[in-house]
């Protein structure tokens, strides 16, 4: 769609269908439900269990960079490879997976814009083949992490009025009344509320409800009406770091915000820190 400062990140379902057997795309499907894989996907597409494929073992941070090296390398793909990201729930998690590819600086990656959901919809092949690839040497930078917020970024600008804090989670979350999503369990917030100064702006006001994204007046408008303007340095959180990397995208690539980082620390860390300021209705 026109208007988007960075057009050429989306792509549609059309275009996807027409490049299936491009040697030079691999489609990623990763998806919140990680079973819908295997019920079917996109030929050719591989699976990125986000539970699994990019998370350390053992520390709560992502899989270090020889270990996306090897991820990398197993589905086949090298450096100047089209990556094409796409999932279910408006492509959230394909979002997350973007955020977290551009830190070990992949150049060349899109979202499929509408994801399953869309793709399902115009009742487009879907295949249970697991397809396999010759292995590659990838390379990748160190993380940059300039796009990711830690909790003391967070603390050191709640009163800093060139700082925009989002919270992206539902607004039974952002008032304390759940510690969790709706309808998921609890998973480990021993407090609710919302981190002080945040606005509430829920991570799916971004989309339609065929899973693209929304115009870019209607996204401007969404941001600007609540005071997350261009100018300010903005963070969003959620819970772990996955909702809110959707907004990330959106400001970041698709409005063309110069200043966007990811609190991937979220509500299961700030609402588990001692003495952590916490704002409620």
């Amino acid at each position: 769609m026109s208007g988007y400062v960075h057009p050429e990140v989306l792509v549609e379902t059309s275009w996807v269908a027409e490049h299936l057997n491009d040697p030079n795309i691999r489609l990623i499907e990763v998806d919140e439900d990680v079973l819908l894989y295997e019920v079917g996907h996109l030929p050719g597409a591989v699976k990125l269990d986000w539970h699994v494929d990019v998370q350390d073992p053992v520390t709560r941070d992502f899989v270090h960079q020889k270990g996306f090296e090897e991820l990398m390398s197993r589905w086949g793909i090298n450096n100047d490879t089209t990556i094409v990201l796409y999932g279910d729930k408006n492509n959230w998690y394909a979002c997350y997976s973007f955020w977290l590819f551009s830190m070990y600086g992949h150049k060349d990656m899109r979202i499929m814009n509408g994801g399953r959901q869309k793709w399902e919809a115009e009742q487009r092949p879907m295949t249970k083949e697991v397809p396999h690839f010759a292995a590659t040497t990838y390379h990748a930078q160190p993380m940059d992490e300039s796009i990711r917020a830690f909790r003391d970024d967070v603390a050191s600008g709640l009163k800093n009025p060139g700082r925009g804090l989002i919270d992206v989670r539902s607004p039974q979350e952002f008032t304390g009344e759940l510690i969790h999503m709706v309808n998921y369990p609890q998973e480990g917030a021993q407090r609710g509320g919302h981190i002080p100064g945040a606005k509430s702006i829920p991570w799916g006001m971004a989309a339609n409800s065929d899973g693209t994204f929304k115009s870019p007046e209607e996204l401007r408008q969404l941001y600007l009406s609540r005071e997350i303007a261009p100018d300010k340095d903005v963070i969003s959180y959620c819970r772990i770091g996955e909702r809110s990397a959707h907004t990330w995208f959106v400001l970041t690539y698709l409005l063309g915000y110069p200043r966007v980082r990811n609190y991937d620390g979220s509500w299961t860390e700030w609402g588990n820190l001692v003495k952590a300021p916490i704002e409620k209705p």
